[in-house]
């Protein structure tokens, strides 16, 4: 079910995806002149152009985007002691790397100087990589877990402090495939991931009954007396296409059960057995970790 449900995710995206779609409507545009329908090309290259015009034009991407990151903020008072600390995969670049030989940093590159300086916070905990390979055509590889151990040991935190988990291929299999490596099940555990990406990332963790403090990095949209007219189409679609593909992976996470909340918020715990959504303080609880 997991192999069906990682295909059909990468199937489906290639025909959501803001990019492609503004593509696969020019294109089909095209045909309509090449075969003389003028008026069906019209009807779909008006109303793409328009819509292009205006993604390049200005920052409207901010707005799908900013609800994801502001829903779940860094500590205002980091807790005294923790259990580890877990960073979910996708800040390298896997193609590149493999390509060049060399351990690559992609767009979400701001995960390991957050994991980086929390490992000198408490330097007494482990540190916990989950990620394997998101792409299809590269399931044979080392994945995402051999470049992390060469990025985290670069960056200074010693090998001995790793626990890599390099299995998982979506946000639902981080957490499945992490739970069962964590050295205190019950423990408390700082969660690093990108800001777009943490309320799903921490409705999964829920789901698997995971007790995580949210600490998100990796912002992608302006203040807002920094939104202004600059067209600059590829920085714009660094924020549309993952802030879409968040509000997407939300719901068909929360229909396939995977949360139990669409749009998880602080302030909120799971029951493990029936997913049901409870009021109160999820992260109340700080255990020691005993190496």
């Amino acid at each position: 079910m997991d192999e069906l449900f990682f295909l059909a995710s990468k199937i489906g995206w290639a025909f959501l995806s803001p990019g492609n779609l503004l593509v696969f409507f020019l294109f089909f545009g095209v045909v309509f002149l090449v075969f003389n329908k003028i008026s069906a090309a019209k009807k779909i290259l008006i109303p793409t152009g328009l819509v292009a015009f205006v993604l390049m034009a200005y920052p409207i991407s901010d707005y799908l985007m900013k609800p994801l990151e502001e829903r779940f903020s860094t500590p205002s008072v980091m807790p005294e002691k923790i259990d580890g600390i877990i960073i979910l995969g996708g800040g390298e670049d896997l193609k590149r790397s493999l390509s060049w030989k060399v351990a690559e940093l992609g767009l979400g590159g701001d995960r390991y100087i957050g994991t980086a300086s929390l490992a000198l916070a408490y330097p007494n905990v482990p540190v916990i990589f989950t990620g394997g390979s998101g792409l299809v055509s590269l399931q044979n590889s080392e994945g995402e877990g051999a470049l992390a151990r060469q990025i985290l040991t670069t960056i200074g935190i010693q090998e001995s402090r790793l626990i890599i988990e390099s299995k998982s291929r979506n946000t639902y299999e981080n957490f499945k495939y992490t739970k069962v490596l964590l050295p205190k099940p019950q423990g408390t555990y700082l969660l690093v991931t990108s800001s777009f990406h943490m309320p799903r990332s921490v409705g999964v963790a829920r789901a698997q009954g995971i007790n995580v403090i949210p600490y998100p990095v990796d912002y992608r949209t302006n203040a807002d007396e920094l939104r202004i007219f600059d067209f600059d189409l590829f920085d714009h679609l660094k924020a549309l296409e993952p802030a879409w593909r968040e509000w997407v992976g939300l719901t068909v996470y929360y229909f396939t059960d995977k949360t139990a909340n669409w749009f998880p918020k602080p302030g909120e715990i799971v029951e493990k057995k029936s997913q049901k959504v409870i009021p109160g303080f999820y992260s109340d609880k700080v255990n020691t970790f005993e190496p």
